[in-house]
């Protein structure tokens, strides 16, 4: 019986950012209030859905001898596996989705490059049914006390479970218990926030940094179960995910970095991994972070202490009281100057994490900051992205 390659989307790692719906030129992906789902019928592997993708969940494949349809899809709460028949070579497959990704268009297939000089990361070692588990070994709130932004800095340690992560990666968390429709809790994925030899150094531990969401008389399911855990408690964790938003691992790399509020996560692991390694590295960190107040703001007290000569650190805040509100990109175009001259740079890096609205803002105040100096972004931000320098991650 002869196999097709079915594309799929993994509903164990999907977030339902609706990235890839907005992506697809022929509406054949659809979503209910489970999954986001492609339609076997209507895909023309185009593969303009993969690159936006924040992790990775619409880069799935399986040999199929019978096409599971939408409706089936709709329902699933892991991936099956490949159905009985001819076998698919691995290496056929893989030379099948490469040639589909030179068809796609230049600027799609540039956002999915990591930079050059980042290790290859280890991916999906650790699954729903196969999930390592680890200790919490510590859970501090790191907003004010009075703040109604609650912002937890949570240790994860994993003993003698090898659990090998990178800058820019994120790991999937098991919340316990079942939805509504008794159904186990979808993973959760959350940024790392600690470089790649631990939050304390060469231990096998992580950090996260997770904002407890209430909405009313709604409570996330994720974000409160880990805000809730305490010291010496089990935790599931699947992973590791994300193979593109890595830091260049050379000392002579400018990195730009533009976050608001839990998107300072990756942010806090690449600048941790510098100051560890390369602390008199001839490359300039500049950090763009937003939040309401310094009060909100996530790792304030440490950020405040970076020394000036390592990282030049721009904090802006939209609800100070009888202050006009200021956002990222407002601070940007104010440090336009020194934003334009990195730019020039071929060794200049720029990330951006945190809230999908904030994302065009980012965009335009590079476009302004380039035009105002005689650069090109359009030019600029198309080369950055073909050469692996310019990664969005937003949610």
């Amino acid at each position: 019986m002869e196999l097709q390659r079915q594309h799929l989307i993994d509903p164990a790692i999907c977030i339902r950012c609706n990235t890839c719906e907005e992506a697809c030129p022929i509406d054949a992906i659809t979503h209910n209030d489970l999954n986001y789902v492609v339609d076997f019928d209507k895909c023309e592997s185009c593969m303009h859905c993969i690159s936006p993708c924040p992790t990775g969940a619409i880069d799935s494949w399986r040999a199929v001898a019978k096409p599971w349809s939408v409706e089936e899809q709709l329902t699933w709460d892991d991936l099956p596996d490949d159905q009985e028949g001819d076998a698919v070579e691995e290496e056929d497959v893989d030379r099948e989705i490469v040639a589909m990704f030179d068809v796609a268009e230049g600027k799609d297939r540039a956002k999915i490059i990591p930079p050059k000089t980042a290790p290859k990361p280890k991916l999906h070692l650790y699954s729903r049914n196969k999930p390592a588990k680890a200790v919490v070994a510590g859970n501090y709130r790191i907003t004010d006390k009075d703040s109604d932004t609650d912002i937890r800095h949570i240790v994860l340690d994993f003993g003698a479970t090898s659990f090998p992560v990178l800058e820019g990666q994120s790991i999937g968390i098991l919340p316990p218990g079942e939805d509504e429709k008794g159904k186990p809790h979808h993973i959760r994925l959350y940024s790392i926030a600690s470089p790649r030899d631990g939050e304390r150094p060469n231990r096998n531990n992580l950090a996260l940094t997770i904002k407890r969401v209430v909405d009313g008389d709604i409570k996330g399911v994720g974000s409160n179960y880990m805000c809730d855990l305490k010291k010496g408690d089990e935790v599931l964790v699947t992973g590791p995910f994300g193979q593109t938003f890595l830091m260049p691992d050379h000392p002579e790399a400018n990195i730009i970095m533009v976050a608001t509020g839990t998107g300072a996560a990756p942010m806090r692991a690449m600048t941790m991994r510098r100051q560890r390694v390369h602390p008199d590295a001839p490359g300039k960190l500049m950090l763009f972070l937003g939040a309401r107040t310094p009060g909100d703001q996530p790792y304030f007290g440490p950020l405040k202490k970076l020394p000036k000569e390592f990282i030049d650190v721009n904090l802006s805040f939209s609800r100070m009281a009888d202050q006009p509100k200021e956002y990222v990109q407002d601070r940007m175009h104010k440090e336009g100057e020194k934003l334009a001259e990195l730019l020039k740079s071929n060794n200049t890096y720029v990330y951006i994490c945190g809230l999908k609205g904030m994302e065009k803002g980012v965009e335009e105040s590079f476009a302004g900051v380039c035009a105002a100096r005689g650069l090109d972004w359009p030019s600029l931000e198309a080369e950055m992205k073909e050469s692996g320098r310019y990664h969005v991650e937003t949610y």
